[in-house]
């Protein structure tokens, strides 16, 4: 089982900036994904920065910090690939929330790829995130090993500190309306109470690989669910295989 720590001091920071590096791929002359003197002043003005430890190991690092309303805003979260597949990133968000909790905060928020399948999983079922905004074009092009100069499309996720209990799940998606299909292709709404979107099987590879399907993949999910979202339709659930489900907001 993972040891989660809050990370203290240089060589932790830079243990962590190493780490990320890696799993980002970053490249010479790349800015990293969170710069060690970024993590020294987060730190120091009461941010989160922390780690997980395999067997005396770092294996995932993660940084954040406060934002307006009482909430953390959790900016990076990475784990090693050798460790992924072992519940770290669980283990991670919620020694974060601890964090949050033990500092009287109310909410945690985060960005995500919306064409990423596993992420979506994770952060809206298996997390119970609210993904409520769709932010096009982000933080701008980012070159990495893994955005891969993609634009950086991202849904803002929320996650009360303190769930409070729901009494009702989402609709039923066994008669809702495709907006966007398993090919990529968008279809025009039709006004239903419930939709569902899809997302491509691997997004990171299809980045990789063929960048201009990716690209359209892109557009046309920017169309589908970022317009049902304008338009008042919320994230009600993704399921295991790819779909986001979306309900008409009351």
């Amino acid at each position: 089982m993972a040891e989660l720590r809050i990370l203290h001091g240089t060589s932790q920071f830079q243990a962590a900036d190493r780490l990320l590096r890696r799993i980002w791929n970053t490249r010479a002359g790349d800015d990293p994904p969170v710069a060690v003197d970024l993590m020294c002043a987060l730190a120091h003005t009461g941010g989160y920065v922390g780690g997980a430890f395999l067997d005396g190991e770092l294996v995932a690092a993660a940084s954040g910090f406060l934002a307006e309303g009482g909430s953390l805003h959790s900016h990076v979260v990475g784990v090693a690939p050798e460790a992924q597949g072992r519940g770290i990133g669980q283990a991670i968000k919620a020694h974060q929330r601890e964090w949050a909790a033990e500092r009287g905060l109310n909410s945690i928020s985060w960005t995500f790829d919306p064409l990423v399948r596993r992420n979506a999983f994770f952060n809206l079922a298996r997390l119970g995130a609210r993904a409520e905004r769709y932010v096009p074009d982000f933080y701008g092009p980012m070159n990495d090993g893994i955005n891969g100069g993609d634009v950086t499309d991202r849904l803002f996720a929320h996650w009360p500190v303190h769930p409070a209990a729901t009494a009702t799940g989402p609709l039923g998606d066994r008669d809702a309306e495709v907006i966007l299909d398993e090919r990529g292709t968008p279809r025009e709404p039709g006004g239903a109470a419930v939709l569902r979107c899809a997302t491509p099987a691997d997004a990171e590879r299809l980045r990789r690989e063929r960048p201009e399907e990716a690209a359209r993949w892109r557009a046309a999910q920017r169309a589908a669910l970022g317009g049902a979202l304008a338009c008042g339709y919320r994230i009600t659930a993704f399921t295991k295989d790819g779909w986001y489900v979306l309900e008409r907001a009351a």
